[in-house]
Parts: structure tokens; C-alpha cells; sequence
């Protein structure tokens, strides 16, 4: 069986992470001519083209299968640096940032529960890297292999993955008291979404739309929305007077308690179950994320 030059892996690893060959060189420390060399070589032994030169470049069938690899022989490498600082704990170890471990995870977790979780990894010294995406789509970085775990909704393990179900994070609509007052006297409702603007993460994001057609029985629902690419902005628009925003209850606990923010709806409460994927691999390093992730989200999500 062929094996592959290791520098050759990084490579193709950081240009499609990277998403080009400057990038790829700087993250490296080597020419972009060196870069392309790699690439080449590493094409002519598989006999197949590895990358499509496109904007923005995107990995082949054949590269998303090397691109995997890769992660692969870099949880090896975090499984042994961590086997050797038990043996050594005055080693500063070897790790280096094209060697991070990525996962995939939404940004609603992000905000809430996941940093908690995964601090004592990353005080140890592993090179996480979070990657973050809606939770109905980042179980696609995961099947593409540019992850090894991810966080999801969906609740269906890919090929060659395991699953663990995390919980229930439960959503609420809020408005500042404020803006409540002046345009919901009488709380939102049926008769009234249609007028007022909601406060949306970014165009993936059906939120906002579901929770309303859940809450009220409707089939199709068409918003006013702003969009606001951050669990956090969300929440600081709302504050502001914005509009509506449908977030986690999670992250708005203790501005309800305090009433700098108002339950617009409070007899609805969205549930989203959360999923845990990653590769079904013998790792410590694979198994002390699942067990960190777990054990959070089994004290922050509710849990059936």
C-alpha cells in the first residue's frame, strides 16, 4: 500500500482549509511554488487531480478522501503528544497550527455551552479550532472529512461515524421591554409577526420563521428580518430596540430574570435536539472531546 508524504497531506489540507495557495504558504512558512511542487506530486501518486482550480477552490471526491487522511494522521499525532506529555510533562510538546484539531459546531453553542466544555482541552494545550455553521448544516463539514466531529440537529450518523444525542436547547422570542410595549402590547401573536422585523443570525437561518409557524399553526411565513451574524449580535440588537429575535434561552436567562428583555411569546418554547457526530475512530483525544461535550451539555441542555 502507497504511503503519503506527511508534508504533502498539510498541504493539500491547507489549501482547501485555507482556501487558496498564498494563504496556504504563509500557514506553512514556505513559497507558494513550493506549495504547488506538493500538490503535485502528491496528484502524479494518486494519478488523479485533487483540487478544482475554482473561486473558491473546492477539493475532488479523491481530495475530500486525502483531506481526511490528513485530519486522521493529525489525531494520531495529538494522541501521541498527549501519551508523551504524560510520560514528560516538562515537554512543551511539538504541536503546531497545521496540526489543529477541527470540529464543526453552531453558533448558538458556541454562545452557550461548547466553550465550557471544551476550556480544559484547549488549557492542555490541544490545537482546537471551531468551526461554526448553522446546526442543520454543519454535519456537512463533517461528511467532506474538513472536520472530525461536529454538533448538529440532524439525528442520523453518517457512514464510518458515531452519534451521541447532547439534549434540547429550547428557544424564546424577545424584544426589549420598550419595543415590546410599543408594538406588542398584547405580545405577538398570530395577527401581528407580519408587521414588526425580526432580528436573524444570517439567510441559512429558518429560526425565526419556524418558531413562528410552529407557535401559530401556520404552513408558510414570510418575515421582516435584519440579519445579524452573531448568537451574541442577536441578542445586543434586541436590546437595542431591533426587533424580535428568537434565541437560545440559554443565552438570555438572566436578561429575562432581570427584565432587560421580555418573552414576546411566552406560552411557546422552541426545542432543538442537539446530536454529537464525529469519526468512529479508536483516539483518546477524539474520546476526551465526546466526553467533554457530553458531560456540558448534559448540565446546560435539557435533557429528555
Amino acid at each position: 500500500m502507497s504511503t503519503f508524504d506527511p508534508d504533502a497531506l498539510e498541504c493539500l489540507a491547507a489549501i482547501i482549509e485555507e482556501g487558496g495557495f498564498e494563504r496556504a504558504a504563509q500557514r506553512l512558512s514556505i513559497t507558494q511554488s513550493a506549495v504547488s511542487q506538493r500538490l503535485r506530486a502528491l496528484e502524479a501518486q494518486v494519478g488523479t487531480v485533487l483540487i478544482v482550480r475554482s473561486r473558491p477552490l473546492k477539493a475532488t471526491q479523491a481530495g475530500q478522501l486525502l483531506l481526511k487522511h490528513a485530519k486522521m494522521m493529525r489525531l494520531l499525532r495529538a494522541d501521541l503528544e498527549r501519551d508523551l506529555k504524560e510520560l514528560a510533562p516538562s515537554s512543551t510538546g511539538g504541536g503546531r497550527d497545521e496540526e489543529r484539531i477541527s470540529v464543526a459546531i453552531n453558533a448558538d453553542s458556541i454562545a452557550t455551552w461548547v466553550l465550557d466544555a471544551l476550556t480544559p482541552l484547549a488549557r492542555s494545550g490541544l490545537p482546537i479550532e471551531i468551526i461554526h455553521d448553522d446546526q442543520d448544516f454543519t454535519q456537512e463539514w463533517l461528511r467532506e472529512g474538513q472536520v472530525l466531529g461536529c454538533v448538529t440537529s440532524i439525528g442520523q450518523a453518517l457512514r464510518g461515524c458515531k452519534m451521541d444525542a447532547l439534549g434540547t436547547m429550547d428557544y424564546v422570542a424577545v424584544a426589549s421591554p420598550a419595543f415590546a410595549e410599543r408594538h406588542l402590547p398584547a405580545g405577538l401573536n398570530a395577527h401581528n409577526f407580519h408587521q414588526i422585523p425580526f432580528i436573524t443570525f444570517n439567510r441559512k437561518d429558518d429560526m425565526q420563521r419556524e418558531f413562528v409557524a410552529r407557535a401559530f399553526g401556520l404552513q408558510r411565513v414570510i418575515l421582516r428580518q435584519f440579519y445579524v451574524p452573531s448568537s451574541e449580535g442577536q441578542v445586543m440588537a434586541a436590546l437595542r430596540g431591533w426587533g424580535v429575535s428568537v434565541v437560545p434561552e440559554l443565552l438570555v436567562r438572566e436578561r429575562l430574570a432581570g427584565g432587560a428583555l421580555i418573552n414576546v411569546a411566552p406560552t411557546h418554547a422552541q426545542g432543538v435536539k442537539l446530536y454529537w457526530h464525529c469519526w468512529n475512530l479508536a483516539s483518546e483525544v477524539l474520546d476526551s472531546l465526546s466526553v467533554a461535550l457530553r458531560t456540558s451539555a448534559g448540565t446546560r441542555l435539557r435533557q429528555a
